[in-house]
């Protein structure tokens, strides 16, 4: 199955975190947070303003991205989880 996200919605797969701290120090699943970055899955077409014309969005299917901890919607599509995000809830891309 294929998700399109609408408007200047993104949809985000998210990047794992690393299990280990720099020091060595492994972190139990009980204590990590939900990661902050991931990279695009897929786009919309463009924030439409209110004189109809459409404003395409600044990232592309392929970016990595810094996006807001608590942002977004969580989906599951074909056993994969996605989040769908407001273009406005990325903070950043990584390049």
């Amino acid at each position: 199955m294929k998700v399109r996200p609408l408007h200047d919605r993104v949809l985000v797969k998210r990047l794992e975190e690393e299990l280990k701290t720099k020091g060595g120090i492994i972190i139990p699943d009980t204590a990590k947070e939900k990661p902050i970055q991931g990279v695009v899955e897929a786009v919309g077409n463009g924030r439409v303003r209110e004189d109809g014309t459409v404003t395409p969005l600044d990232v592309k299917e392929g970016d990595k991205v810094l996006f807001s901890k608590y942002g977004g919607t969580e989906v599951k599509v074909g056993g994969t989880e996605y989040l769908i995000l407001r273009e406005d809830d990325i903070l950043a891309v990584i390049e």
